[in-house]
């Protein structure tokens, strides 16, 4: 068990797209099933499932383009318990130069980078996917 769950996730992810695994799964939590349908959204994964019975788990299926190269370059924690990164809208950084998407924590709710910067709201840097 891991003291910060969406980093365990972030690794789970990173770790089956680098041996070219059609899925992963990770215990389930609400924040990951948000932080997943970003994913799913921004084309980054094909789909992820949620079981609820116990244990409830989350399975996220990965995405390959051609030659299994996978659809995540690149996937980062931004903002970890041991320091926290809050920002307001007008300074939430882009990605690659908008080639990448970061996951924010809102009021809100958990959104991209251009949903919160659009609907002018900051919060906590999740993660950076690109």
């Amino acid at each position: 068990m891991s003291n910060d769950p969406i980093s365990d996730m972030l690794a789970r992810i990173r770790n089956a797209a680098m041996v070219r695994l059609d899925r992963t799964e990770m215990p389930h939590s609400k924040i990951k099933v948000a932080i997943a349908e970003i994913l799913k959204s921004e084309g980054f994964i094909s789909d992820y499932r949620e079981e609820r019975e116990f244990p409830a788990k989350l399975t996220v299926y990965l995405k390959y383009g051609r030659d299994r190269e996978s659809a995540i370059a690149g996937i980062r924690r931004t903002s970890r318990p041991g320091r926290r990164l809050y920002v307001g809208y007008q300074s939430i950084p882009k990605v690659l130069n908008g080639l990448g998407v970061s996951i924010v924590s809102t009021s809100k709710g958990v959104m991209t980078d251009t949903a919160a910067r659009d609907s002018k709201v900051g919060g906590e840097i999740l993660c950076e996917v690109w």
